[in-house]
């Protein structure tokens, strides 16, 4: 079986994890900047840490001969701080030109306040400024759903964004039709605790067209698994799925969207 992690934050997992994903499949990896587990007082801080994305990790991957690729931001949590999110996007556009870089995310809403909703609005703008295409990180728990649509709202209300170039991420049994229904792609993260497991994702894909949507383990720091999405697969295999409806949905989805940039190449192609 082939499949592409397409939102996995790999700076914070050891080379084994890149062996076992390697051995299970995976083509190609995806990692978007996030919280790092604590707030970073600095702009310094992202500036090492895009370095780190854009130019040691792809490095690190490559040696299991996996193709690495990065998105850009100031994730929502620390976006609350208005003068750092200034000093951090300031830093982007210099980035945006390593050819590693796919766009802008994991952005959206922690805590659905009105700082990160103006940061928000400023990462948009930044993607529309400089093509780019979008990652979003919807709040967990009992936020999603109002967080999820004032995303939603934010990205037609730019007026330019095109949703079929957005993909919202953590989507749930309660805003994955909605977020369909509007144009966007869809994310069902597999994460242990606070997202959905392979159980509850199969389930969310047999209720829904899966042509927008893709299945991502968000691997971190925290109680995760960089191997959830084979997982799933065998969950899928279970129920009687075929194996070219699986991948289709574990390896065609992720290629299909992630092809809209020039810079991500489809590992089959390049085989």
């Amino acid at each position: 079986m082939r499949y592409i992690e397409p939102h996995g934050h790999m700076v914070s997992r050891t080379t084994d994890d890149y062996q076992a994903m390697a051995l299970a499949g995976c083509a190609a990896i995806c990692e978007p900047a996030f919280w790092a587990g604590f707030d970073r007082k600095s702009a310094d801080g992202f500036y090492d840490y895009f370095c780190q994305l854009t130019q040691i990790e792809p490095k690190r991957a490559a040696k299991y001969g996996l193709p690495h690729y990065s998105w850009l931001c100031i994730n929502p949590k620390e976006s609350e701080d208005m003068a750092l999110a200034a000093d951090v996007l300031a830093l982007i556009p210099e980035f945006l030109k390593a050819p590693t870089v796919l766009g802008i995310g994991e952005i959206g809403l922690n805590k659905n306040t009105r700082n990160e909703m103006k940061v928000l609005e400023q990462h948009i703008g930044l993607a529309v400024q400089y093509d780019q295409m979008i990652l979003v990180h919807t709040p967990h728990l009992e936020d999603k759903r109002k967080g999820t649509r004032l995303i939603m709202d934010c990205l037609k209300a730019n007026g330019v964004v095109k949703p079929e170039r957005v993909i919202i991420d953590h989507v749930e049994e309660h805003t994955i039709h909605e977020v369909l229904d509007q144009g966007f792609w869809a994310g069902i993260t597999l994460y242990p605790e606070s997202k959905s497991t392979p159980v509850r994702a199969v389930d969310m894909i047999e209720s829904v067209s899966a042509q927008r949507v893709w299945l991502n383990s968000a691997c971190d720091w925290g109680h995760s698994d960089p191997l959830s999405v084979p997982k799933a697969a065998q969950e899928m295999r279970r129920r009687g799925h075929s194996a070219a409806a699986i991948d289709r949905l574990v390896y065609g989805n992720p290629v299909k969207f992630l092809s809209q940039s020039p810079r991500f190449k489809d590992p089959a192609a390049q085989a």
